[in-house]
């Protein structure tokens, strides 16, 4: 049985603005990056430079994120029938894997730095251009974020966690030039860029490991969370427990996978009817677009003292209680066989 769920202006409006935040994210990345080069070609600072490589990272993989956004919003086809979302995971590991990257060349320069004691300088004209790229990234990444959560896109919000942690390097390397500055200390530079091709290289792990977890439909607990509240939403005489639940995540558009125990004496036609209509309201209420496919399976008489449906044909014992729906029952590939009730 299945219940599909599709909003078209919704997801045509979605679009639109995911657009238009993918491509101000591309603006403003050629923008800083211009600004950040040019910083470092005038001070000579290993942290301007280590900021000046994560910019390019932005350009690169906003790009790329852009042509993918695109890609990821095109409908369900012959070809892909659970639609082209999972594009957008390509987008957030390739992001990873450049910040990664990035991270390693700003280390090799650094340490090439203190090695030859190079001295940075006009560092206060340096300090200003950041202050300026660091607030821009600030507000554009909060921008994209809340876009990327309206819209159901993880590219976007990939792309602004990015420009928050590019807002903190920004924090950090004016912390350091400002030391420099005060103390005169000359090595601290390089080594500020260091600690922030650290932590730029953990921020890169976590994306690509969030993006190869959705790729290959990792257990999402909070989504999980997220169905078996719905569900126990709209339970209804009939649709006795739900098991064996399962997602496959596209995008934005989400196949949920199910088995519900439904009386044995049910028809085809009255299973039929009366899941579609859960499924229905489930579904205008899911926060994602997508469809559920429900496996039946009869009652068996092994669920009397929770089912609630009235004037029940093979009832063995009265119904006593409704038992709320716990994950671990949720996720189940088998049936419950007993629950704990408290009459």
């Amino acid at each position: 049985m299945t219940g599909h769920h599709d909003h078209s202006p919704g997801l045509e409006a979605d679009y639109k603005t995911g657009m238009r935040a993918a491509r101000l994210n591309v603006s403003v990345s050629l923008v800083l990056l211009t600004i950040k080069f040019y910083a470092f070609a005038v001070t000579q600072s290993q942290s301007i430079f280590s900021d000046a490589m994560e910019s390019i990272v932005n350009v690169i993989a906003g790009s790329i994120a852009l042509i993918l956004f695109g890609v990821a919003a095109k409908p369900a086809d012959h070809d892909h029938p659970y639609g082209h979302g999972k594009a957008e995971y390509f987008s957030s590991s390739f992001e990873g894997g450049m910040i990664a990257i990035a991270a390693i060349w700003i280390i090799i320069q650094s340490v090439e730095a203190l090695i030859a004691g190079v001295s940075p300088r006009r560092l206060d004209f340096g300090l200003i251009l950041v202050v300026f790229a660091g607030l821009v990234n600030l507000g554009v990444g909060w921008y994209l974020i809340r876009t990327g959560k309206r819209t159901k896109s993880p590219t976007l919000v990939a792309s602004g966690h990015h420009l928050i942690s590019d807002f903190y390097t920004s924090a950090a390397i004016m912390v350091g030039l400002g030391l420099v500055l005060l103390t005169g200390i000359t090595w601290l530079d390089p080594a500020v860029a260091i600690a922030v091709a650290l932590h730029l290289g953990w921020i890169g792990f976590k994306i690509v490991k969030g993006s190869t977890a959705a790729l290959m439909d990792a257990e999402d607990r909070e989504l999980l969370e997220t169905i078996r509240a719905t569900f126990s939403k709209y339970m209804a005489p009939g649709i006795i427990r739900i098991h064996y639940t399962r997602v496959i995540r596209s995008g934005r558009h989400h196949h949920i996978d199910a088995h519900v125990v439904v009386p044995e004496f049910w028809s085809i036609d009255r299973a039929h009817e009366e899941t579609n209509y859960f499924e229905h309201q489930v579904m205008n209420d899911y926060p994602f677009e997508g469809e559920i496919h429900f496996h039946l399976d009869p009652c068996r008489r092994a669920y009397c003292a929770v089912c609630s449906l009235p004037g029940c044909q093979v009832r063995q014992e009265p119904f006593k209680a409704e038992i709320p729906h716990s994950l671990e029952e949720l996720t189940s590939p088998t049936e419950p066989r007993g629950f704990k009730l408290e009459v």
